[in-house]
């Protein structure tokens, strides 16, 4: 049985990141305080931490909610995210500590291992905890929280290219994996070009299959359409 505000916020993270908790979804407080054991206050300490983390929203006299994602947010993040990324890469670089980096590499074996197992929820989680490393390695208390904001969004619109339905999405997935790699080997070697290089390939491999989930192909409907006009 679960218990504790540490798993509850652990678990809502996740839950979110995953999209087990959709967008907008409200979060009942009664339910939550019975299933990990906890009084309301307890819970409304840990919906707020997760506010201020730009997981959930906290609307007077409503409650508290997943993070929506709207046209107007989906626009600020495909415009945004490379630039944070990029200025978060570069910092990385010049501010790392050893014990971050041997952080990054343990990260990067689990989601290594999820990659070949294809393990959707684990890659999430260790595809967006790798990303946060990064950030944290910048030690800029500007552009971290910013980064932290994106990659909530960036693992809910970009879970479609954990789920690798054919080769070419096989293919592409080992690329990511093989980013990771570069990732690592730029930043001990105090590369700041190649780091920003490597971003901008990160985010064109990742970007198809994010436009992809928010607007998806045409459905094959000639056959139903057909069917209709015929009726």
């Amino acid at each position: 049985m679960k218990g504790g505000k540490n798993d509850l916020y652990e678990d809502l993270k996740r839950q979110i990141l995953t999209m087990e908790l959709d967008p907008d979804q409200d979060l009942d407080e009664a339910s939550l305080s019975e299933q990990y054991g906890l009084s309301r206050t307890p819970v409304r300490e840990i919906f707020r931490r997760l506010e201020g983390e730009g997981y959930v929203e906290i609307r007077a006299n409503r409650g508290a909610r997943v993070s929506p994602m709207n046209h107007q947010s989906l626009r600020q993040f495909f415009m945004v995210a490379p630039l944070v990324y990029a200025a978060i890469g570069r910092l990385a670089v010049q501010n790392f500590r050893p014990e971050q980096l041997a952080d990054l590499c343990a990260t990067q074996e689990r989601f290594r291992a999820a990659s070949a197992a294809e393990d959707t929820l684990a890659m999430v989680i260790e595809n967006n905890r790798f990303h946060e490393i990064i950030g944290e390695m910048s030690f800029n208390p500007y552009l971290q929280p910013s980064l932290r904001r994106l990659l909530i969004d960036h693992a809910r619109i970009g879970k479609t290219f954990f789920r690798p339905k054919n080769d070419d999405m096989r293919n592409r997935l080992q690329l990511a994996v093989d980013h990771h790699d570069a990732f690592i080997d730029a930043i001990r070697e105090h590369d700041e070009d190649r780091v920003v290089k490597l971003v901008s390939e990160h985010w064109e491999l990742s970007r198809a299959n994010m436009e992809l989930f928010v607007a998806p192909r045409e459905l094959k409907a000639d056959g139903l359409f057909d069917a209709i006009t015929r009726s």
